[in-house]
């Protein structure tokens, strides 16, 4: 597999190259899902945007780029399921009400079988699943980053045409590092961040309905104010959401209305022109 040249992060001279987009693919907006750490539901946000934008009736599509620990499929359903092929192109899976994905656990003979793959592999991985994958017209490709700054992120950011990021953050302590590094990365990539999301902000008490802060109260305003950045919405704690997820239903358990200003901030971003298969990006493409 072809790997992407991180010239510019081994200090080399040369530019980075940008992934080509298929002839049997044409998507108009390509939105990351990102934080400076794991475990904080990047997958749950990314999921749940999917289906409410699918919901209002957009053509959407998720490239699982935590390749090592993929999580998306089986929120979808795609349990067991397998990507299949058309000609020299991968077909991704399609869920119930129509979003397309394409994850390493697609590929693998048992979805609990382990990515042990090196770094260059991983790239040649997420490179398949833009350049060699039949995605066919997308309003919103959204992009299940995997946890931290890394070399992933690197190639997805130098190599996809990124129109922006959701970062998504908990809150803790370490919310200043998550937004911290996730913020500074999208400024050496110069791709702008939509806002912050934070997940895991409260329980809702079963009784009176009052919200419950069980890690004490959210910095996360301080902090985005701090980076001039949008705090765009805030999930609570759900049993029941997480176990939808578990189960793969969550397309169906999903409550309606769930994130309505990061969903706002995805539509709000403007349609790129889609290159021609082999077209170089214009110089000041994002």
């Amino acid at each position: 597999m072809a790997t992407c040249e991180h010239a510019a992060a081994a200090g080399g001279q040369t530019a980075p190259m940008r992934f080509e987009e298929n002839s049997l693919s044409e998507v108009k907006r390509v939105i990351a899902v990102l934080s400076g750490k794991g475990g904080v539901g990047k997958s749950l946000v990314t999921g749940s945007l999917a289906v409410e934008l699918a919901r209002g009736g957009a053509k959407v599509g998720i490239l699982d780029a935590d390749i090592t620990g993929p999580s998306i499929p089986r929120m979808f359903g795609m349990g067991g399921r397998h990507a299949h092929g058309l000609g020299n192109l991968l077909l991704p899976e399609i869920s119930a009400s129509g979003i397309k994905v394409m994850s390493s656990n697609l590929l693998l003979q048992n979805e609990t079988d382990p990515v042990l793959w090196r770094g260059p592999v991983i790239a040649g991985a997420i490179k398949q699943f833009w350049s060699d994958t039949s995605w066919g017209p997308l309003d919103y490709l959204l992009v299940d980053m995997p946890p931290g700054t890394g070399d992933v992120a690197l190639t997805v950011f130098q190599s996809l045409p990124v129109d922006g990021i959701v970062v998504v953050t908990s809150p803790q302590d370490l919310v200043s590092m998550i937004v911290a590094k996730a913020v500074n990365m999208a400024d050496k990539m110069s791709v702008p961040v939509l806002g912050v999301v934070e997940n895991m902000s409260y329980v809702q008490c079963p009784d009176c309905g009052r919200a419950i802060e069980i890690f004490g109260e959210s910095k996360l305003d301080e902090v985005a104010a701090g980076y001039g950045l949008k705090v765009l919405d805030r999930l609570p704690i759900d049993p029941a959401l997480a176990a939808a997820c578990d189960a793969g239903t969550l397309e169906t358990e999903l409550a309606s209305g769930t994130l309505p200003l990061a969903l706002a901030a995805c539509r709000a971003v403007e349609a790129h022109e889609v290159e021609a298969p082999g077209e170089a990006p214009a110089a000041d493409a994002e």
